[in-house]
């Protein structure tokens, strides 16, 4: 019998809503996350807004040695983690440690801990040369990606498949997509998977203002992530992490686990072409949607709800809507399509999996979430966007797509199962 992985767990940290809950009342609300950055001082920088989350490590169970260890996105990442175990219902019971895996996802990892230990190691960047002795205990794991899954196989006592994933902005749909096949494939029985971004660090924002790629709306942060609005001018930086309990499906019912969907399709694509630059008829995000949607067995028209990349910028919304018109054909025209990146903004590497535990919300909740700020449509960008409101809307079968520099193209379906 083929080998299925489902999804019995989901957690989240996000900006404007820690845990599930408060993430999906978010959502549904239409509430925007974004302000001005408080987590240092933006004065002459070009973008000076981000979707910030509001979090206390204490507060969250992580005690002060963790805490010293552990970046700002690993502590979202076993916060998010932590839940998603709570809500899948003790998935590891009985389960060899050497059939339990962690597939975990980020872009930029350390940056927030070595932008601080440089400035702190060459008094504000005044030294040519640094003092090694003022560098923290840590600072070393900042520089391994690999120390955010190695964190959460600690966590959770993983001693079967463990990798970190760094695709830029498609890592959080390709951490879940390699766990998903690791599950396929026998590797692993229980997989814990998602991504975790803390980009809001004076050098990630250096590098978006210099290509011009974040948002200058300064004096309307609210209204500033705009995806499919004429009047977009590029993404929000946001941060946070979202953590899904991926198990083998017979498994899974025979403890008794409610079985959230099932990852059913995954395919990631290049594009060999350009950096940042995207080609308008996008080709490979169109070819991510239909290897996916043949992994999962499904057609085109059985897609019920699609959630965009939706980035924001001008190529990037119109390159989507013109991949996803080509790789459901007709459809598209009739299936909701909406970017939550209106309201909690662009988290790079950890959006993919904050966007996959939004998509179970909506099965499980028969809503889809809303695009907000979506007012003047793009008469280029001409899909359903689900604009300002969210909407009733029976989800059995949701396409989440992601786009990233690196010319990286992914998709991931998810479905109820048999």
């Amino acid at each position: 019998m083929k080998r299925e992985a489902v999804v019995t767990g989901v957690g989240v940290v996000a900006p404007g809503g820690i845990g599930a809950a408060a993430f999906w009342d978010m959502l549904t609300a239409g509430r925007t996350a974004t302000r001005g950055i408080t987590l240092f001082d933006p004065a002459g920088y070009r973008s000076r807004i981000a979707a910030e989350v509001d979090f206390d490590p204490a507060a969250h169970g992580l005690d002060e040695q963790r805490t010293a260890r552990m970046d700002r996105y690993v502590q979202f990442a076993a916060v998010a983690a932590a839940e998603a175990l709570a809500d899948s219902g003790a998935p590891l019971a009985g389960v060899p440690p050497w059939r339990v895996g962690v597939s975990m996802g980020t872009a930029v990892g350390g940056t927030t801990r070595l932008d601080r230990e440089y400035a702190v190691t060459s008094r504000g960047g005044a030294d040519w040369v640094v003092d090694h002795t003022a560098t923290a205990p840590h600072s070393h794991l900042a520089l391994m990606p690999s120390t955010l899954s190695g964190e959460i196989a600690e966590l959770v006592g993983a001693r079967g498949p463990v990798r970190t994933v760094s695709t830029g902005c498609t890592s959080g749909l390709d951490a879940v997509g390699y766990a998903a096949q690791a599950v396929e494939d026998g590797l692993a029985d229980v997989v814990v998977a998602g991504a975790a971004e803390s980009p809001i660090s004076p050098i990630a924002m250096a590098c978006f203002d210099a290509i011009k790629a974040t948002s200058d709306s300064n004096d309307d942060p609210g209204r500033a992530s705009r995806p499919f609005d004429r009047h977009r001018n590029g993404f929000v930086m946001g941060e946070g992490a979202a953590v899904l309990v991926l198990e083998e499906a017979s498994a899974a019912r025979r403890r008794g686990a409610r079985v959230r969907c099932r990852v059913a399709g995954f395919a990631n694509h290049g594009n060999a072409f350009h950096m940042t630059g995207l080609r308008r008829e996008g080709t490979e995000m169109a070819r991510a949607v239909t290897t996916a949607l043949d992994h999962a067995r499904r057609s085109a028209t059985d897609v019920d709800y699609v959630n965009a990349h939706g980035s924001g910028t001008v190529q990037n919304d119109r390159h989507e809507t013109d991949a996803v018109k080509r790789a459901l054909g007709e459809h598209a025209r009739r299936v909701p399509m909406t970017s939550i990146k209106s309201m909690v903004g662009h988290s790079l590497g950890a959006i993919g999996s904050i966007e996959l535990v939004a998509c179970v919300l909506a099965m499980d909740t028969g809503v889809v979430p809303p695009t907000a700020n979506l007012a003047t449509p793009d008469p280029e960008c001409d899909l359903d966007y689900v604009p300002v409101t969210a909407r009733e809307h029976r989800t059995d079968v949701v396409l989440s797509v992601g786009s990233g520099f690196g010319g990286f193209q992914s998709a991931v379906v998810l479905d109820r199962g048999e």
